[in-house]
């Protein structure tokens, strides 16, 4: 299956009846990590769960509790360095809060980034073009 570019967080839920609605709950990690804002209207899909694990890939499963890095190494992004870290590498964030490491940048700054190292809560970007 392949999931949109635009996918600002991905979890399990339950649907529950509540008077004559019916209501998905949002995890509070994805309000919390800026994910979600309260107040905000969000397209949602909703997918089946899959009984029979004999016919569904273990790789593309995705624990809910586990978000999986938004990124992946090679893709070209632009991102605006909002911080700088300890040792003074730009700091920028992407969806659901994920933070792109990107050396030799200061905040304010735009740059085309290439992705060469992917963890699973931050990365490390390389500059390609810098926006002045």
């Amino acid at each position: 299956m392949e999931l949109s570019n635009r996918l600002l967080c991905l979890f399990s839920a339950d649907v529950s009846e509540q008077e004559d609605r019916y209501v998905v709950e949002i995890p509070a990690r994805e309000i919390e990590t800026g994910s979600v804002t309260p107040g905000d209207t969000y397209r949602v899909a909703l997918l089946a769960t899959e009984d029979d694990s004999a016919e569904s890939d273990a790789a593309d499963q995705t624990p809910p509790d586990e978000p999986q890095p938004p990124v992946e190494p090679g893709e070209i992004r632009y991102v605006e360095i909002e911080d700088l870290g300890k040792q003074g590498d730009g700091i920028a964030r992407v969806e659901r809060g994920y933070v792109i490491i990107v050396p030799e940048t200061d905040v304010g700054e735009r740059v085309k980034i290439e992705i060469v190292e992917v963890k699973s809560n931050f990365a490390v970007g390389e500059i390609i073009e810098s926006e002045t």
